[in-house]
């Protein structure tokens, strides 16, 4: 059996490099090795854009976030994305053994094989290429008898032949199916502008004569690219190409087959996109006994087969993914061919100064829209008031680009059996996050067990987590007690405010994850346990764990996936639908139809919601009760958001002059202004945030500070 690496497994022992926590990385090679000096890594399309997400597409941050995860896990594994890449650079050493004579030291190689399983030191990053999710760094990487590599002689190689190296297997897969079946009119329903050229450009080299080719591009996948760009660079592989919103698949659908051109269902749709929406659109354009291709690990084709059987459709699905020899072969030749489109589609990329798309949706969002607290913020979300852009993923309701991007984060998470933690601000709706991953988790209709961990008492704690034997102490049932790790076997156990938990409690929660094993309470059996635990908490736990608060070691036993919840002021537009969608639900919880104006929603959307959206539930709810006409006006929501804004910062001056016959002006004015600034500093934390709170220049609220002694 060829060596691939187990020896290098740290943790756990006895697993394979590719689905191993932790590989030793060190320089040194064994007789079996092959040491690869780095040029460049391209990271995996999913894995890229959940890091650009994470970190801002701050580019320092990302360069970061990498090395972290390389110094934690030996490999550029992304856990809940599952995905690494791969790379180029110079062999520097060869083992005796290790069965390559197709190589040498000082030869130029690809490693097609997944960095998911290959040991990885990256010593320095000096750039990153946000079209291309490439960095050019430099460290190493140890490779095997097995690893693939594939050799190539110029010292420059084109950036986006590294992009059709990873995409090799794929491609070739789609060219063989499509060969088999002859199919004639295809669509391809686009992912990023880069891979979708080079499917493009494999139809129009290997299907030949007479075939039809359209793109269906996704609008929010364009980024920083006009439609006048993207057509210059497909012209030469492309028929046609539609523009659409793919999470509206029926007017995506209707937008395509009105075109008169283009009348008529599809041989073969080759999908490429993994929005929701994708498999609707590709089942609709394909004909009875036609076929569907997913393309990509992410693209799994049973949610296809259930659109196709609700619609009593034949269509025939294919998972497209793996590698073949010839592979890396047919990706060369493609990359060659299609040097003009690629090439033209690189120059525009390089005129471009903003950061573009990925590959995915998140590519159409900037950095402004991230932080969209400032006065022009606010216009953003007044030109969008009942825009019709509103999402629902379960009772989950948004419209905000921010949210979006979280929400996509957390429907990804939840296809990966692996714990996760979920952070934000009390009321911003952690829980509701929970539901989204366990509603869409291979979990989903077994057992989930909800607990807020701040109320259970300490003494009580053990035996509520893992139970008790019958009479094991004075008071305990006859029969013993199931705790919450029993009740929520083979399912998931969301541990809400899980920083509430003593240290010992914390030690023995961390014994369970560590080991799916635990003891009940007076019992001599060992138990096993198969739980997926989320929790929630609304201080970061890093931050705790910095503190002395929280435990290290369970902390990294739980940060497979950190999920950030934004707080409502941060996702402004999302007020509007949140405000409508609880009116509608008060609705018809009373019976009485009311509605709001367009002046009270704008009056809701920049109010900036301290208590997030269980505040804003909570002032709808007071608004229709209190509101005695059906339309709820601005009047209203100023009253009942003055009364929340200032509450103990506002002297009850009424109060005041009835107990007295005179009153010190001056005095009053000092302690009303010094309840003010000491609430606005309390609030939002640094003087520069108080300042913008208050309207008042950051010097005159620092000068005001200081004369108070705050």
């Amino acid at each position: 059996m060829k060596d691939f690496g187990v020896s290098r497994v740290l943790e756990p022992k006895g697993e394979i490099p590719v689905n191993a926590w932790k590989i030793d990385n060190s320089e040194a090679i064994s007789q079996k090795e092959i040491r690869i000096k780095l040029e460049k890594v391209l990271i995996a399309r999913e894995s890229f854009s959940q890091l650009c997400i994470h970190c801002g597409y701050d580019e320092m941050e990302v360069a970061s976030r990498i090395m972290q995860i390389i110094e934690k896990r030996g490999k550029l594994h992304n856990p809940y994305a599952r995905s690494g890449g791969i790379l180029m650079g110079v062999v520097e050493e060869i083992g005796a053994e290790a069965g390559r004579d197709d190589i040498k030291a000082g030869d130029r190689v690809i490693v097609v094989s997944s960095l998911v399983g290959t040991p990885l030191k990256i010593e320095a990053i000096s750039s990153i290429d946000f079209n291309y999710g490439q960095i050019t760094c430099s460290g190493y990487a140890i490779c095997f008898e097995s690893t693939i590599l594939m050799k190539y002689e110029k010292a420059e190689v084109p950036k986006y032949l590294l992009v059709a190296v990873d995409e090799a297997g794929r491609l070739f897969a789609v060219k063989k199916a499509i060969a088999e079946q002859t199919a004639k009119r295809i669509a391809i329903i686009g992912g990023s502008p880069l891979t979708t050229l080079l499917y493009g450009q494999l139809l129009v080299e290997y299907c030949g004569e007479g075939i039809t080719v359209i793109a269906v591009m996704d609008r929010g996948s364009l980024g920083v690219l006009t439609k006048e760009e993207i057509q210059a660079a497909f012209l030469s592989v492309m028929d046609k190409i539609y523009y659409v919103d793919l999470e509206r698949p029926i007017e995506a659908y209707q937008c395509i087959t009105n075109d008169q051109s283009d009348s008529g269902y599809m041989d073969a749709v080759i999908n490429l996109e993994s929005i929701s929406g994708s498999g609707t659109v590709a089942t609709l354009l394909t004909k009875e006994g036609g076929m569907v291709l997913y393309v990509g690990l992410k693209n799994n084709d049973s949610s296809g087969v259930l659109i196709a059987d609700s619609m009593g459709k034949k269509v025939h699905h294919y998972m497209m993914s793996g590698y073949m020899e010839e592979a890396h072969k047919l990706a060369q030749e493609l990359a060659k061919k299609a040097s003009h489109s690629l090439e033209l589609l690189d120059q525009i990329y390089s005129r471009k100064k903003e950061i573009p798309s990925t590959g995915g949706r998140v590519g159409a969002l900037s950095m402004s829209d991230a932080s969209n607290t400032s006065g022009a913020g606010r216009k953003t979300v007044e030109g969008n008031l009942r825009s019709g852009s509103m999402k629902r993923i379960g009772e989950f309701v948004y419209q905000s680009p921010v949210t979006k991007v979280m929400v996509e984060e957390a429907l990804n998470v939840a296809q990966y059996d692996c714990n996760v933690i979920v952070e934000g601000e009390t009321g911003v709706g952690k829980e509701q996050v929970f539901n989204i991953i366990q509603q869409n988790s291979p979990r989903q209709n077994k057992a989930c067990i909800k607990i807020n961990c701040a109320t259970i008492p300490e003494n009580l704690a053990e035996s509520e987590f893992f139970g008790y034997e019958g009479g094991s102490f004075t008071g305990a049932q006859t029969g013993g007690k199931e705790g919450y790790f029993g009740m929520a076997n083979g399912g998931t156990l969301f541990l809400d405010e899980i920083a509430s938990l003593s240290w010992n409690m914390q030690s023995k929660l961390l014994r369970v994850l560590q080991e799916n094993t635990y003891y009940r309470i007076g019992g001599t059996g060992q138990r096993y346990v198969d739980v997926r635990v989320i929790c929630a908490n609304n201080i970061p736990l890093k931050t705790l764990v910095a503190e002395g608060k929280f435990r290290k070691d369970l902390y990294y036993r739980l940060n497979i996936c950190v999920i950030n919840v934004p707080p409502l002021r941060e996702r402004r537009e999302d007020i509007v639908c949140l405000s409508e969608a609880f009116l509608k639900n008060y609705n018809k919880k009373y019976g009485v139809e009311k509605e709001i104006s367009p002046e009270a929603l704008q009056r809701l959307a920049v109010y900036s919601w301290p208590g997030n959206v269980r505040e804003l539930e909570n002032i709808v709810h007071r608004l229709y009760i209190s509101q005695r006409g059906r339309i709820i006006e601005a009047e209203a929501v100023d009253r009942l958001i003055n009364q929340s804004l200032y509450g103990d910062a506002v002297m009850d001056i009424p109060r005041l002059m009835e107990q007295k016959e005179t009153v010190d002006f001056n005095r009053i004015i000092e302690q009303q202004e010094r309840q003010l600034i000491a609430y606005a500093l309390e609030r939002e934390g640094t003087t520069r945030k108080a300042a913008e709170f208050l309207n008042l220049p950051q010097t005159t609220l620092a000068r005001k500070k200081l004369r108070y002694g705050l």
